[in-house]
């Protein structure tokens, strides 16, 4: 009994741990074979590849898909707490690499879905002790949560927009110039309003063309709202960051922006380097 719980604790450093040579090995050794699979996908998704070595790239696929579902149950295995690694965002990763191939025996094309494999690419950071670029991650996070209400209330601007100039644009220019129904001029609208112009659908009435370049005029107004939310709201977020600097004195945590002085204590905020 006692032997198997330190099997398990000797897998449990291995698997999860990347501070040690051999939790370093198990995931530089992960991280390899997590490429090499991409690569395959990738390469079999290229026709004259996938008609010459189709039957090869699959073997080694799901070679691959086996490995990854051996490695999914050991860590179910040494886990100590299974069910919170399974319903963890590493866990449904792990598990998501492994489905898509059990789903290409149903249906060959989900194969491709492999791709998603790349998210596990993410365990770089951890092996590399890449933490500090989480941090700066962790900026964007907040200030995409902070802009979250400012882009759904703007979202919901621009769907208006697209749809009143989308039907307006039914109205005018009709289904003898490509406009044959209301989510069809919808389409035109949010093609012109973000100034990708496809070309495919085109007024052709005065009337019309007159509309579309109120909605081109529009698109170059708006473009830029979203990109000015979340900048603001990052560069707050980066502020927030700095005016949470403890005091080393008196240990307050939070300052003006810029300061060097603590307002409570009067000493310096940062140490100066010798």
């Amino acid at each position: 009994m006692d032997s198997n719980k330190n099997w398990r604790e000797d897998l449990y450093v291995i698997i999860f741990q990347s501070d040690t040579p051999a939790g370093r090995r198990f995931d530089s050794i992960l991280l390899l074979i997590i490429l090499a699979s991409l690569v395959i996908v990738i390469l079999d998704s290229i026709d004259s590849v996938h008609q010459n070595y189709a039957d090869m790239l699959a073997y080694i696929e799901w070679g691959f898909t086996i490995v990854f579902a051996i490695e999914y149950g050991l860590r179910l295995y040494c886990s100590p707490k299974p069910l919170r690694y399974a319903f963890s965002f590493y866990g449904l990763v792990d598990l998501l690499a492994i489905v898509p191939g059990i789903l290409a025996l149903y249906y060959s094309d989900a194969q491709y879905l492999l791709i998603i494999r790349i998210i596990r690419m993410l365990r770089i950071f951890r092996v590399l002790k890449l933490s500090p670029y989480l941090k700066q991650a962790n900026y964007l996070m907040t200030a995409l949560r902070g802009s979250k209400q400012k882009i759904v209330v703007f979202l919901l601007s621009v769907s208006t927009l697209v749809t009143v100039f989308g039907t307006l644009m039914y109205v005018i220019e009709g289904p003898e110039h490509g406009f044959t129904s209301i989510p069809k001029g919808i389409y035109w609208a949010i093609v012109t309003l973000t100034t990708v112009g496809f070309g495919d659908i085109v007024p052709r009435t005065p009337l019309g063309q007159v509309v579309s370049s109120l909605v081109m005029i529009t698109g170059y107004s708006i473009i830029a709202v979203p990109t000015g939310i979340f900048t603001a709201e990052l560069a707050n977020a980066m502020r927030g960051e700095q005016l949470q600097h403890d005091c080393p004195t008196c240990q307050k945590n939070s300052h003006e922006h810029g300061a060097a002085f603590c307002s409570r204590c009067g000493n310096a905020l940062f140490k100066k380097l010798e």
